[in-house]
């Protein structure tokens, strides 16, 4: 894996080679941005290119890219959740017993925490003491979503590098080096992410059945509607991606059509989701939401 296999946030493979290349590096980094773009990616790419032998490009043949490949570098580490809900002080203090070893293979040795967000405030205090006195080997490079969740202390002490989320551009050319087929709405509905378009294009079937129900709302009697739409039903878990879905969906036709009608709909579903997130009743929701929208339709018809 190198920068060429990535997709997206090109400024930033030419700042990080260059840092490399013009001997610029610190000791540590903070890569923020929105799930699911390829931080850890770049964290990965950036540390193997450090610890590579040949500082002028990514060889991938030398003792050091050969272990990195075969994730057994006695000079990389990665911290991440064991449980999926925080890092703790104790993984912090393996990390430092690690960090006070020299290099065994390289001139640097480099850590990553990854989802850095979900260090307990004890594994931050704890961290801060590398971060104040890291040794001149070492790198440290945090990858999170949310910053508000550190200590002002560690950012502070970190350079930050501010990743942007997928263009649909971006997105379109991973779909087309990958095969996957997906349609223009579902694309709108990944919010620049691979990890999002990855988990809605496993559950395309269910993305299929709701294009069928959004064409439904302009032509069936609303028994036949509710009758087709059991798959919203049972998809409490998963509702507001769905609706989500739904208004994008009706966005693209409104562009299309320049039909007013669809400025409605997307209100109704928005105040749908109001109501779901306020704990109304689920099927009633559901049912209302249906109706509602079926009545702008056909009603706005009738009347014109």
């Amino acid at each position: 894996m190198d920068f060429v296999n990535i997709i997206g946030n090109e400024n930033i493979k030419e700042l990080l080679k260059n840092s490399i290349k013009t001997n610029n590096l610190v000791h540590s980094y903070m890569f923020v941005g929105p799930d699911g773009i390829g931080k850890k990616l770049f964290a990965d790419v950036f540390s193997k290119m450090i610890l590579c032998e040949n500082q002028d490009d990514l060889c991938n043949n030398c003792s050091s890219c050969i272990r990195f490949n075969s994730n057994n570098h006695p000079d990389f580490m990665v911290v991440d959740s064991e449980d999926g809900k925080s890092i703790k002080i104790g993984q912090i203090r393996l990390l430092q017993e690690k960090i006070a070893e020299k290099p065994i293979i390289s001139n640097k040795k480099v850590y990553i925490i990854n989802n850095a967000d979900l260090m307990t405030v004890e594994a931050q205090n704890c961290l801060l003491k590398t971060l104040e006195e890291p040794p001149e080997y070492a790198i440290l490079i945090l990858v999170l979503s949310n910053e508000s969740k550190l200590l002002n202390t560690i950012k502070s002490r970190c350079t930050k590098i501010a990743f942007s989320k997928l263009t649909n551009a971006d997105l379109l050319k991973y779909v087309n080096s990958h095969n996957i087929n997906v349609n223009s709405n579902l694309l709108y509905t990944c919010e620049g992410s691979i990890a999002k378009l990855l988990s809605l294009n496993d559950n395309l079937p269910l993305y299929n059945s709701l294009d069928l129900i959004i064409d439904s709302l302009n032509n069936n009697d609303i028994v036949d509607v509710w009758n087709g739409a059991e798959v919203l039903y049972k998809s409490k878990d998963n509702i507001l991606n769905l609706l989500d879905y739904f208004n994008i969906n009706f966005m693209n036709k409104l562009r299309d059509t320049n039909d007013n009608r669809y400025i409605d709909a997307i209100k109704i579903v928005e105040k749908t989701k109001n109501r779901l997130s306020a704990n109304a009743n689920y099927d009633m929701c559901i049912d209302n939401l249906l109706l509602q929208i079926w009545e702008e339709f056909h009603e706005s018809h009738n009347r014109g």
